[in-house]
């Protein structure tokens, strides 16, 4: 089985990809949205990449505020994983992802990854961070 991780932007969707024992999350790609209103062919990129890894589950990002409260961006992070999941018949779940991105720029930094250059991986080390917050919490689960 593998399973898809995501983090829903504006501008952009990072994407991650569990290996088949659902053990390790690898980031994969970032998908460019040209206009935020505009979903169809990121709906289709992320649909291919379901179809080419055999994806069952969708793990999307889910952007609360720090004060556990859901903003527009949660609203509109929802509605795309209800879209994804209608379009691909693949299930979404969602995982917490505050502060995703300050730990993608830890990582970023302790790899020697030059500030400038950072805009281009942030997303999809994000996307790999959400899948594994949700891997090993599944992992947790199934010791107990």
């Amino acid at each position: 089985m593998r399973i898809i991780g995501l983090d829903f932007g504006s501008k952009t969707v990072g994407v991650a990809m569990s290996d088949p024992t659902c053990t390790i999350a690898t980031g994969l790609e970032i998908v460019r949205r040209e206009k935020e209103d505009k979903l169809r062919r990121t709906l289709a990129r992320i649909e291919e990449i379901i179809a080419e890894y055999g994806a069952e589950l969708i793990v999307l990002g889910l952007p609360k505020n720090m004060n556990d409260t859901e903003g527009i961006r949660v609203v509109k992070t929802k509605e795309f994983g209800e879209m994804l999941s209608r379009r691909s018949g693949v299930p979404v779940v969602y995982q917490d992802e505050r502060l995703t991105t300050v730990e993608s720029e830890e990582i970023m930094k302790e790899c020697g990854i030059r500030r400038e250059d950072r805009k281009e991986y942030v997303d999809k080390i994000a996307a790999m961070i959400i899948l594994q917050s949700y891997l090993d919490n599944k992992s947790m689960e199934d010791t107990k």
